[in-house]
C-alpha cells in the first residue's frame, strides 16, 4: 500500500457532460503534483463511473464532493468533507485538495440527508436551491433533448414529403410517416414538466418527494402553467414532505415503513395538489404572456433578447449565469413546437458555441502569446465549441479571466443577436453543429457562429500578453 496521503472525491454537473470530467482530469492532475492519492468518482450523463467502494472512503483521509446536483452523501458518515461547486473542482483544485487532506474541514453527519440538504459552512440556501434546480434540470434534459429532436424529424419529413397550403397546421403530423416521429417525440416530451418537478423534489427530500413532484409536474403541465409552475410545484413538493417528515417523526418506529408508502405520498399529494391547483392560475396568466411575448418575438427585441441570452452563456462558461440562460432557453421549446421551433433556443446555442471555437481563432491568428500547450488545447476546442460544449473554454478563461471573459462575451453577444434577428429558430436543445439540419436557416446560423468566433479571437488574442516560450 502507498503511504502516499489518498483522498476520495465525487464530481457531478447537470447535463454531465463536460465539467463532471472537467472536474475530475483538474483533481488528478492536481493530485499527481502534490503527491496525493486520489480516487475520483465520476456522476456524469452516463451513470456513476469508477464507483467508490466503501474500503475506498475508510481508508481516505478526506473527501471531495464538488456537484452541482444531488450525490450519494450517507455513505461519507463520519468523513471531514468538502463539498464545493464542481466548478471549483476545476479552477481550485489545489485548495480543495489541501483542506480535505488538512482535518479541518467539517465531519459529515449523515442523518438520511442528500447533498442539498448537508449543511456545511459553505451550503449556502442559494446554493442549495441551485443544487435542486439543477438536479431537475439535468434529469429532464434527455427528455427534452430527445422529444424535440423526434418532434423536429417529423416536421422535416412533412416538408420533404410535401403538406398542401390549406393544410399546413397539421405541419409534423399530416402525413403518416410524419406522425410516427410526432408522436414518439411528443410521448418524450410530455415528461418534461412531470421529471422537472419530480426531481427537483427528490433533491430536497429524497425518494418520498419524487410522486408529489411528478403529481406537481403534471397539474402544472394539465393546467397551463407550464414550465415556472412545474419549478415552483417541484419546490413545493419538496418542502411539503419535509414538513410532514418533522410532523410525523414521533410516531413510533415500527411505522417507518408504512409513513413512506402511505403517508407521505398521500397527505403530500393531497396537500401538494391543493396548493397547486391555486396557483395554477396567476401562473397560467403568466406563462401565457410570456408565450404571447415569445411567440411575437422579432426584429430589435429578438436581438436584444438574443443577444443578452448568448451573452449569459459566455458570461461562467457553464456556471449559474449560464446555466440560467440554457434553462431559459430549454423551457421556450415546449411553446414553440407548433412554430417550428424557439428563436431563443438558437440564440443560446450559438452564443454557447462562440468562446471554444474563439479560443482556436486566437491560438491561430496569435501565436506567439500562447503555449505549446494552450495551442494544443486550442485545436480541441474546435470539436467542443461544435458540439455546444462551452466548458472548452474555462481553462483559458481560469487563467486570464480579465481578458478572456469580455472578448468571449461581446463576441456572443453579437452571434446571439444576429440569430434573434434573423429569426432563426431551432428545436433542439442540445448538439452542436450535428443538429444543424433542425435549424431553420442552417448556412446563415454556422456563418453568425463564425462572424462571433472570429471577433472573440481577435479581441481575446489582441488583449491577451505575450508569453516568454513558444
Amino acid at each position: 500500500m502507498s503511504d502516499r496521503p489518498y483522498i476520495v472525491a465525487v464530481t457531478a454537473c447537470p447535463t454531465g457532460i463536460a465539467h463532471t470530467y472537467m472536474a475530475e482530469d483538474a483533481l488528478k492532475k492536481k493530485a499527481k503534483e502534490l503527491g496525493v492519492e486520489i480516487k475520483v468518482e465520476t456522476n456524469g450523463s452516463e451513470g456513476i463511473k469508477n464507483r467508490l467502494t466503501e474500503e475506498d472512503i475508510a481508508r481516505a483521509a478526506g473527501v471531495i464532493v464538488a456537484a452541482d446536483k444531488k450525490v450519494e452523501m450517507d455513505r461519507f458518515n463520519g468523513k471531514h468533507l468538502v463539498n464545493r461547486p464542481v466548478s471549483d473542482g476545476i479552477r481550485k483544485t489545489e485548495q480543495l485538495i489541501n483542506e480535505a487532506l488538512s482535518g479541518d474541514a467539517p465531519v459529515f453527519h449523515s442523518s438520511g440527508q442528500t447533498v442539498a440538504e448537508e449543511s456545511s459552512a459553505d451550503g449556502t440556501f442559494g446554493q442549495r436551491i441551485y443544487k435542486d434546480l439543477m438536479n431537475g434540470v439535468s434529469h429532464m434534459l434527455p427528455f427534452v433533448i430527445a422529444g424535440g429532436i423526434m418532434i423536429a424529424i417529423s416536421f422535416m419529413v412533412d416538408q420533404f414529403m410535401g403538406v398542401p397550403q390549406d393544410a399546413l397546421n397539421q405541419l409534423g403530423s399530416y402525413n403518416q410517416q410524419a406522425a410516427w416521429f410526432n408522436q414518439i417525440g411528443n410521448a418524450a416530451f410530455g415528461f418534461m414538466l412531470p421529471v422537472l418537478a419530480g426531481f427537483i423534489a427528490s433533491s430536497i427530500s429524497d425518494r418520498p418527494g419524487l410522486i408529489v413532484g411528478f403529481a406537481a409536474g403534471a397539474l402544472a403541465n394539465s393546467g397551463g402553467a407550464g414550465f415556472l409552475g412545474a419549478l415552483i410545484g417541484g419546490f413545493l413538493a419538496g418542502y411539503v414532505i419535509k414538513f410532514l417528515r418533522n410532523l410525523f417523526k414521533g410516531l413510533p418506529k415500527s411505522l417507518d415503513g408504512i409513513k413512506t408508502i402511505l403517508f407521505y405520498p398521500v397527505f403530500g399529494l393531497l396537500i401538494t395538489g391543493f396548493l397547486m391547483l391555486m396557483i395554477n392560475v396567476p401562473m397560467k396568466a403568466i406563462n401565457d404572456g410570456l408565450n404571447s411575448f415569445l411567440t411575437g418575438l422579432s426584429g430589435t427585441n429578438a436581438a436584444l433578447l438574443g443577444a443578452l441570452l448568448a451573452a449569459m452563456m459566455a458570461a461562467d462558461l457553464g456556471g449559474p449565469i449560464n446555466k440560467a440562460a440554457y434553462v431559459f432557453g430549454t423551457a421556450t421549446l415546449a411553446t414553440t413546437v407548433a412554430e417550428g421551433g424557439s428563436v431563443v433556443m438558437a440564440s443560446v446555442m450559438a452564443g454557447g458555441m462562440v468562446p471554444p471555437l474563439a479560443i482556436f481563432i486566437a491560438t491561430v491568428l496569435f501565436k506567439n502569446k500562447f503555449t505549446k500547450d494552450q495551442k494544443e488545447a486550442g485545436l480541441t476546442n474546435i470539436v467542443m465549441g461544435l458540439s455546444f460544449v462551452t466548458e472548452g473554454a474555462i481553462p483559458f478563461a481560469a487563467a486570464d479571466p480579465l481578458r478572456a471573459i469580455p472578448s468571449f462575451v461581446i463576441g456572443s453577444a453579437l452571434t446571439g443577436a444576429l440569430v434573434g434577428a434573423f429569426n432563426i429558430q431551432l428545436m433542439a436543445p442540445h448538439g452542436g453543429i450535428f443538429v444543424v439540419l433542425l435549424l431553420s436557416k442552417p448556412l446563415l446560423f454556422l456563418l453568425f457562429i463564425l462572424i462571433g468566433a472570429i471577433v472573440s479571437g481577435i479581441i481575446f488574442g489582441l488583449l491577451k500578453k505575450e508569453v516568454t516560450t513558444a
